[in-house]
């Protein structure tokens, strides 16, 4: 019988996936960035239209939906209880510069892939779930337990319209999210943002004092991105001087940045200053050893070039300890761990800000699971204060469920049976739209090796993954709660 129902529910998928196209990009035309606040649209004009949208094709289809004062909208295959919540969301990011197969909110169909901001990011997989509840639906197979399509409006700014929702609703016994990859993401890794501040004496004038004065350094201004660019402004120093550090810091590193330095003359004093412009590599913070961290190295060609004891430099070689280059694990915090389930927490210091007597580091850790606050901030704060530095920080715990429950393996089940691929549980630095559910895992909707351009120029979604996906989540409805 399992059989016959999954060639019934693969039939009905390939019937209905022109159907599919077209209500993604209904929802794909909509701007669904968020924006102002607005009576009635808690995220602006364009995520209310969008969930709005998404309301009336769930109804269309006969199913009853539900709205949570327009931050989220549900739509229900009935059974007797809850069994089952599928969390996905109508808002997209900025449309951003660089696309060249269509205008961002042009979705089109070019072969076998559908080009649009929100086709992978989460309008087309949000419509791969609902049409796997349609196929269950409309080919009248039984449930006895009730899968919810949870659509919310706030997941690309922080998701607030989750706790939103579960605070008037209770979870599901299981939740997954079609806002990642397959096979499984089981655990998302910890996230523990600190900021590192030491003030220091400042030295006066350069002609004055005979030292080098650094009059600024900043790197960075996104806390989850690794900083590609990181300036510093230098009095009392030539050109020559800044390059040679600049060159020993790339003999000891090996690292692959540029490094330009021109004299200058600043506006407020008149004085000569060299400003020198590193440049390395952007990486997302979950992944640094995949960037090259232009602040990590300013640190340390300014821990190197000669100041005749200038009173900043001892300050910025303690900064430079703390963020050692190529340590993407925290051993220079002494916050490096590691377990077999989710490996080594990682680390990127992503701003700094050095002016008027005050140095600032802004850092993104993704702690494993064995990492909490007991074991990983408080030994910190306390070694940074005896060096005289103060320490500020949010932590959001690790989040892991079972890999060997039923829940767990009938997913990776039903994704090897359609794709025919080992399925396995995975572990991620980053976050998803169910890291706070006791039971919730992110599920799809691309495999692993394909890179949609979420969030970039052209973000696309391949055609036959997207049957595929409504295939596997038909396949987890019937299983789940059936």
């Amino acid at each position: 019988m399992d059989n016959q129902i999954r060639k019934q529910l693969e039939a009905y998928i390939d019937a209905h996936t022109g159907e599919m196209l077209e209500d993604i990009m209904r929802l794909c035309r909509i701007d669904s960035i968020r924006d102002t606040a607005a009576e009635g649209k808690p995220y602006g004009a364009g995520p209310y239209a969008a969930l709005a949208e998404a309301g009336a094709i769930c109804s269309s289809y006969g199913f009853r939906t539900a709205y949570y004062d327009n931050r989220v909208m549900t739509a229900d295959l009935e059974g007797s209880a809850p069994c089952l919540d599928i969390l996905a969301h109508m808002d997209v990011v900025a449309a951003g510069e660089g696309w060249t197969k269509t205008a961002p909110f042009e979705p089109k169909l070019i072969g076998d892939v559908l080009y649009g901001r929100g086709s992978s990011d989460d309008k087309g997989p949000a419509m791969a779930a609902l049409y796997a509840m349609r196929a269950v639906k409309e080919l009248g197979i039984p449930l006895k337990g009730r899968c919810r399509l949870i659509l919310g409006s706030d997941e690309e700014n922080g998701s607030s319209d989750l706790p939103y929702y579960y605070a008037k609703e209770k979870e599901a016994p299981m939740s997954f999210s079609p806002d990642a990859e397959f096979p499984v993401i089981n655990i998302e890794k910890g996230q523990f943002r600190g900021t590192v501040r030491l003030d220091y004496a400042e030295d006066g004038k350069s002609d004055e004092s005979g030292k080098v004065r650094l009059i600024l350094a900043e790197s960075g201004d996104t806390i989850n991105i690794v900083p590609q660019k990181a300036l510093a402004v230098l009095a009392g120093i030539p050109e020559e001087a800044v390059l040679s550090a600049a060159d020993e810091v790339r003999r000891e590193t090996g690292a692959a940045f540029t490094a330009e330095a021109k004299m200058t003359v600043l506006e407020e004093t008149g004085e000569k200053a060299c400003r020198l412009l590193v440049s390395g590599k952007p990486a997302h913070a979950s992944k640094p050893q995949e960037g090259v961290n232009a602040a990590v190295l300013l640190l340390l060609i300014l821990s190197k070039v000669h100041t005749d004891g200038a009173g900043w430099q001892e300050a910025v070689r303690k900064l430079s300890a703390l963020f050692p280059y190529g340590d993407h694990e925290g051993h220079g915090l002494g916050i490096a761990a590691s377990d077999p389930a989710s490996g080594s927490t990682s680390i990127s210091m992503d701003i700094l800000k050095i002016r008027d007597g005050r140095m600032e580091a802004f850092f993104d850790a993704r702690t494993c699971i064995s990492a909490n606050e007991a074991n990983t901030v408080y030994p910190l704060r306390e070694r940074l204060e005896k060096d005289g530095m103060t320490f500020s920080h949010t932590f959001n715990p690790p989040h892991a469920v079972d890999g060997e429950s039923h829940f767990v393996q009938t997913l990776i089940s039903c994704y090897e049976e359609v794709t025919g691929k080992k399925g396995e549980c995975v572990a991620i630095g980053g976050g998803t739209y169910v890291h706070e559910l006791q039971n919730g895992v992110a599920f799809g909707a691309v495999g692993a090796e394909t890179d949609t351009h979420m969030h970039g120029a052209d973000e696309f979604m391949p055609v036959l993954e997207l049957q595929d996906a409504a295939l596997i989540y038909a396949l987890a409805i019937v299983r789940l709660c059936g």
